[in-house]
């Protein structure tokens, strides 16, 4: 059972449906079979404006159904009420939940990731962290902890598939499969999302990539220029050069930048208030970080907030 939830994310759907649809081609036979469900019964729009026609409202599942949850943009506004309600009562029936791309927040959201190890795309990452500090949040492009799974989104689809084919019948089909997906490099739950650094950048320079790394993993409590440079065993000028070669800015610029972007991330997907945004980006005070937040993004962080609320 596939659950569309108003602005889906086509590809992760479309990638999740053709696996199975060629595994039943590959095979033969009916291996699998699905049906389209939305909140109202209605026709869901996907977040490519393409309307899909489904078989029926939310209705009940049996033990024995995979409920397959699809999201997209804006998931927060599509887990509503209804929603959420009928993912606790189905749960408690015992099927296999997936939520696919960002859905793993409408999971979470129902208490259904209590505990348990989970994904969700990139993007949403700092968001569900900040909301979710029960969940077990991992760089993975897909996860499965008992009967609750989770993607990352986009082609992640294609790697759980495969791994719930191969399962279920054999090595040899999904790999089949995979061969007419083109799909010639298979992702586990083990393999992260993102693209390295060095590949992010268009830069292979091992310590301008540890540097980075260390950036992106101390956000709300950035780390001192000299002691970056210190960590990578450069004076603090050397790093400046390494920065601006490359980058084309200085590695305080660079910095602030990754700040701001985790900063509007928060702004735009959780209810946080904007001084919590602000000390969870490493802003010491609202107004320093409002000065900075408009220089970069030409408008405030007030503003931002109230840009999304009216959407």
């Amino acid at each position: 059972m596939f659950a569309l939830l108003e602005n889906f994310t086509m590809l992760c759907f479309a990638a999740a449906v053709e696996s199975l649809r060629i595994a039943n081609r590959m095979a033969g036979r009916e291996l699998y079979s699905w049906a389209l469900m939305s909140e109202s019964g209605q026709p869901v729009m996907c977040s490519g404006g393409i309307e899909f026609v489904v078989q029926s409202e939310l209705n009940e599942v049996s033990r024995d159904d995979t409920v397959m949850i699809c999201g997209g943009i804006n998931v927060q506004v599509a887990t509503t009420k209804k929603v959420l309600n009928w993912i606790r009562r189905e749960a408690r029936r015992g099927p296999i939940i997936a939520g696919l791309c960002t859905a793993g927040f409408t999971l979470a959201k129902a208490g259904l990731l209590e505990g348990k190890k989970a994904t969700i795309h990139w993007e949403n990452q700092d968001s569900f962290t900040e909301e979710f500090d029960g969940v077990e949040l991992t760089k993975s492009v897909f996860v499965v902890d008992g009967n609750r799974i989770t993607t990352a989104g986009g082609t992640s689809s294609i790697d759980l598939m495969l791994k719930l084919i191969a399962e279920d019948h054999g090595e040899e089909l999904a790999n089949a499969v995979a061969d007419q997906l083109i799909y010639s490099s298979i992702r586990t739950d083990q393999d992260t999302q993102r693209l390295s650094i060095p590949t992010r950048i268009g830069v292979r320079h091992p310590k301008l990539s540890l540097v980075i790394q260390q950036m992106e993993q101390n956000i709300e409590e950035p780390i001192s220029p000299s002691s970056l440079a210190r960590d990578v065993g450069m004076s603090t000028r050397q790093l400046e050069r390494l920065f601006r070669r490359y980058l084309n800015r200085s590695p305080k610029r660079y910095y602030m930048e990754l700040r701001l972007q985790k900063a509007r991330n928060l702004l735009m997907q959780t209810d946080m208030s904007v001084i919590n945004v602000a000390l969870a980006c490493g802003f010491a005070s609202p107004s320093h970080f409002s000065k900075c937040y408009r220089a970069h993004y030409d408008t405030t962080p007030y503003r931002e907030r109230g840009a999304r609320a009216s959407r």
